[in-house]
């Protein structure tokens, strides 16, 4: 299997900001489970006090887990820093532990179907003349034009 792609930046600064509404808390409150779990290289626990191969970290392993990094970006969701710093992290974590790989590639693509903006519409329309209908808005259903066939 291929090595998945490093977590999106973008992806990691708008779940930590907030968006995506409840799905979007519940997908960052995953992210935060996935993170603590527990180190595995070759199917074993990686014993406390040790980080994956390939982290920079010597100290516990959560060091090198991307819990601090996911704190960082939690208590600054603008800080560019600390979503590269995550996504780094999570890369190499992935790297070196392919269940945890396996985990974060499902958690990113069910992340990534989330729906990050608000729904907000900001529609205008300026110079000439319109003869015509204009509707402006979002996800309209059931709309026809034309005279209706009562009117004929």
């Amino acid at each position: 299997m291929a090595r998945m792609d490093p977590v999106s930046m973008g992806l990691l600064t708008a779940l930590a900001g907030g968006a995506g509404g409840e799905l979007g808390r519940q997908a960052w409150t995953g992210l935060g489970e996935l993170v603590r779990r527990p180190f595995r290289r070759g199917g074993a626990v990686v014993p406390e006090g040790s980080a994956p191969e390939g982290s920079a970290s010597e100290g516990s392993a959560s060091e090198g887990s991307g819990e601090a990094e996911l704190a960082r970006l939690a208590r600054d969701p603008g800080d560019a820093a600390a979503a590269r710093a995550l996504s780094v992290v999570l890369h190499r974590r992935a790297a070196a532990d392919a269940e945890f790989e396996e985990r974060l590639r499902r958690w990113d693509e069910a992340a990534r179907r989330i729906s990050l903006t608000g729904g907000d519409v900001h529609n205008s329309i300026s110079g000439g003349t319109f003869s015509a209908p204009v509707i402006q808005g979002r996800d309209f259903t059931g709309t026809t034009f034309g005279t209706s066939p009562a009117d004929n």
